[in-house]
């Protein structure tokens, strides 16, 4: 086997390992989306839910950030801010 063919074998090799641990990561991910979601609605603000306990021992900073694009988080946030603004409350979360 030459060089060229070890590195593309390692490399899907590597590839086949990130895509693994991406799978095994996304029902965790999803359970800190849901608990980051429902803290929100509870009034809390997004900047301190993130930095939880819960959310710092169950993710990586990486995914931390990865996770504040998550559409469901996007969509909390804004069903907050309509609801701050109906109240005439500009202290949103």
């Amino acid at each position: 086997m030459g060089i060229e063919e070890r590195v593309s074998v390692t490399t899907i090799n590597d590839r086949i390992k990130q895509f693994m641990t991406d799978m095994a990561s996304d029902p965790l991910e999803e359970r800190v989306v849901e608990y980051v979601v429902r803290e929100v609605h509870n009034g809390r603000r997004l900047m301190e839910v993130i930095d939880d306990p819960y959310v710092r021992n169950r993710i990586n900073e990486e995914k931390r950030a990865s996770i504040l694009e998550s559409p469901e988080i996007v969509e909390a946030l804004e069903s907050e801010i309509r609801a701050s603004m109906t109240r005439k409350d500009l202290d949103f979360s």
